[in-house]
């Protein structure tokens, strides 16, 4: 049988409106924002958002204000209908789709300074990415005001920060990240992964190899600037052009070079003009 599509609502207005009967009847909402080309890490997210909450809204907007200008804001896949299929699959409630003009109007000139946190790792390379990542979550967020908010944990750093920004800003929802979805051969699920040839797609499999094999090393109490140092390798011996490899607090994303914290491997490289992010936990053994 199949699924009626979700409804979809493309104005604040008409999301608050859709989400009144609800709250009036003492229902929980759960919140699912993507950027679209939903794949099945973003089904899996809204698959845990139904286990906790009694309505699930999933919204579909690619944030122009976390783009640089060099990236691929343009190219970026869209396929709304398509999504909005899987979305009536998965068993979404409502789909959120706003266009540029409807979440930054003329004038709008606010934005959120997420912290120190966006100055590491990804904020070394992209350096206005996060005060766009934050912006946006937030005003998502207080358009909708759910009682949760899944977020999956490919995308660490901007998990880590939003959970920052969050509590900083007393903005009553419970932010929950959702273990990386990864492809049977370990390969983590990306819309991005749709850029990549056959080629690179098989060479794109030293990334998450590179970094199970250093976090195991570090967890067995191996030498961790080795491990770091031999992860890059491997990834250049691939054909990666390594951003970085780096270990970091599993909360504050601050460097470790000693293994006294509970601990992330994270990594970003370039295959092709496809850039990947992946990252591993780390926990002494």
């Amino acid at each position: 049988m199949e699924m009626p599509m979700p409804p979809l609502t493309t104005t604040i207005h008409d999301l608050r409106t859709a989400v009144l009967p609800w709250r009036a009847a003492g229902e929980s909402v759960a919140f699912v924002p993507t950027m679209g080309a939903l794949h099945r890490g973003h089904l899996t997210l809204v698959a845990e958002a139904k286990k906790i909450a009694k309505r699930v809204v999933v919204s579909v907007f690619v944030n122009p204000m976390q783009f640089a200008p060099h990236e691929d804001l343009a190219t970026y896949p869209r396929q709304l209908e398509q999504d909005r299929a899987l979305l009536a699959e998965a068993g979404a409630d409502l789909l959120y789709a706003p266009t540029p003009e409807e979440m930054y109007p003329a004038g709008c000139a606010a934005a959120i300074d997420p912290g120190p946190m966006a100055t590491l790792l990804e904020g070394v390379y992209r350096p206005t990415h996060f005060r766009g990542v934050a912006t946006v979550v937030v005003k998502l967020l207080l358009q909708l005001l759910p009682d949760v908010a899944l977020f999956g944990e490919k995308d660490y750093q901007q998990l880590q920060i939003i959970k920052q920004v969050v509590r900083d800003l007393d903005i009553a929802v419970h932010i929950m990240g959702v273990p990386i979805v990864r492809d049977a051969d370990g390969l983590a699920l990306s819309s991005r992964n749709a850029y990549l040839s056959p080629d690179e797609r098989s060479r794109a499999l030293a990334l998450p190899q590179a970094l199970t094999k250093a976090a195991a090393a570090i967890a067995g109490g191996g030498d961790i600037e080795q491990a770091l140092t031999a992860a890059r390798a491997a990834l250049t011996a691939s054909g990666f052009a390594v951003d970085y490899v780096e270990l970091a607090h599993a909360v504050t994303l601050q460097p470790l070079r000693t293994l006294n914290a509970p601990a992330r491997l994270l990594a970003a490289a370039k295959i092709g003009k496809t850039r990947l992010i992946d990252n591993v936990g780390v926990v002494l053994t």
